[in-house]
């Protein structure tokens, strides 16, 4: 059930029971599976995938969480991504409202386009912002490579620029598994990092993690 949060009115209610939600979604598994059921470009399919789901809304919770899988899983599939690294999830949250008030006017006045061009904003915006993710990503990698080689050379590995850039943090534990290091080594290495400023320790119950901060605030802060 969709409320208008200010006025507390219902705008929408969707099928409630369960022989109303099986009778529609043939219809949705047929435009998912079937190319000559809705032959249209992909990122068109994904937009009215996305908002049949979303009203459908089969499940008691998670359908949001669970239409947007199904849009990466279905640009993977007609060969427009390689890897899921397409999340709307931060486009939508922005624009909370207009996402809800679009996925209203189609149902109250059959306005496809405007839903349509919202949708190809969203994958247009994280598209973007994920090339810039990847690009300061790859940035701070070659930085991590010149100061580790400068400042610590004899602990300095690829397997060890990996393990750095794998989370946003590490711990003795990852280090050892990651490099096949002793516990002893693995906690040296992180000592000589953290003194280096290349990584902050912080101690949480008995366990130290090792947060690689740069790359905390590149997943933070970027639009």
């Amino acid at each position: 059930m969709q409320v208008n949060v200010r006025t507390g009115e219902i705008i929408y209610t969707p099928p409630q029971s369960r022989d109303d939600i099986l009778r529609v979604m043939p219809n949705l598994e047929n435009v998912i599976n079937d190319e000559s059921f809705y032959p249209v470009d992909p990122l068109i399919k994904m937009a009215v995938i996305h908002y049949q789901f979303e009203s459908i809304h089969p499940f008691y919770d998670g359908n949001g969480r669970t239409v947007r899988i199904i849009n990466i899983f279905l640009l993977i599939l007609n060969g427009l991504l390689d890897i899921p690294v397409l999340y709307l999830s931060r486009y939508i949250i922005r624009s909370k409202d207009e996402y809800y008030r679009l996925l209203q006017a189609v149902r109250d006045e059959n306005a496809w386009e405007a839903w349509v061009f919202y949708m190809l904003k969203g994958v247009e915006v994280t598209a973007l912002d994920t090339i810039a993710i990847i690009q300061s990503i790859r940035s701070l990698m070659a930085r991590y490579k010149t100061e580790i080689r400068s400042k610590l050379p004899k602990i300095y590995s690829q397997d060890l620029l990996n393990n750095l850039f794998t989370h946003p943090y590490t711990k003795i534990e990852f280090v050892e598994r990651d490099l096949q290091v002793t516990r002893q080594t693995a906690s040296k290495y992180l000592d000589q990092l953290t003194d280096a400023g290349l990584v902050k320790r912080e101690k949480i119950g008995r366990h130290n993690f090792y947060i690689n901060q740069p790359l905390f605030s590149v997943f933070k802060d970027t639009p």
